[in-house]
């Protein structure tokens, strides 16, 4: 039986980056934009507040571009302050190299499994998709999943009985499938 079970991001992760007042490595994107026109050319910054002193700092999205070179829709978005364009943008590897920053996604997702029908069964086959790039460990979604303990899944997997054609160890982001037999 075929289980379908999804990591949801609930809220914007903490963007990790030191804070020029503070001292505090945390900041909280809000989703907030500033556009900045000179010209013909435009800057666009993501706002986000550190969470120890309040201080905000710019995370560069556009730097010095032509105006005639972005596209209408986006603009809209960064001027209407698009909370799923703040999620994106967070997300975007050119962004995170740019502003040389990463992203702390605990306390930030949940994991939908569709109901705990499935714990009474033999065999499992559970396909895990994720709604957004976050890493999670694979272990710690399973454990979570079918009501057990991290030791107890780490135990299966040594035994041989929660297989996986990824690796189980370490951190995931992408899709996978398993299947538990207890």
């Amino acid at each position: 039986m075929l289980k379908n079970w999804v990591v949801v991001p609930t809220c914007l992760p903490l963007v990790l980056r030191r804070c020029h007042a503070c001292a505090s490595e945390r900041f909280r994107a809000n989703g907030k934009f500033r556009v900045n026109a000179h010209h013909k050319l435009i800057d666009a910054w993501l706002l986000a507040l550190c969470t120890a002193c309040g201080d905000t700092t710019k995370l560069a999205v556009l730097e010095r571009v032509s105006v005639r070179s972005v596209r209408p829709e986006l603009l809209d978005r960064l001027h209407d302050n698009d909370p799923d364009l703040a999620a994106e943008l967070l997300q975007d590897p050119v962004v995170q190299r740019r502003n040389r920053i990463a992203l702390d996604w605990d306390n930030a997702w949940r994991l939908d499994t569709g109901g705990p029908d499935h714990q009474d069964h033999e065999v499992i086959d559970v396909s895990v998709r994720f709604a957004a790039r976050i890493p999670v460990r694979p272990v710690r979604l399973i454990a979570e999943g079918c009501g057990l303990s991290r030791a107890e899944v780490e135990r299966l997997i040594t035994e041989g009985k929660l297989v996986s054609a990824v690796r189980l160890s370490g951190k995931l982001s992408g899709n996978f499938t398993f299947t538990l037999k207890r």
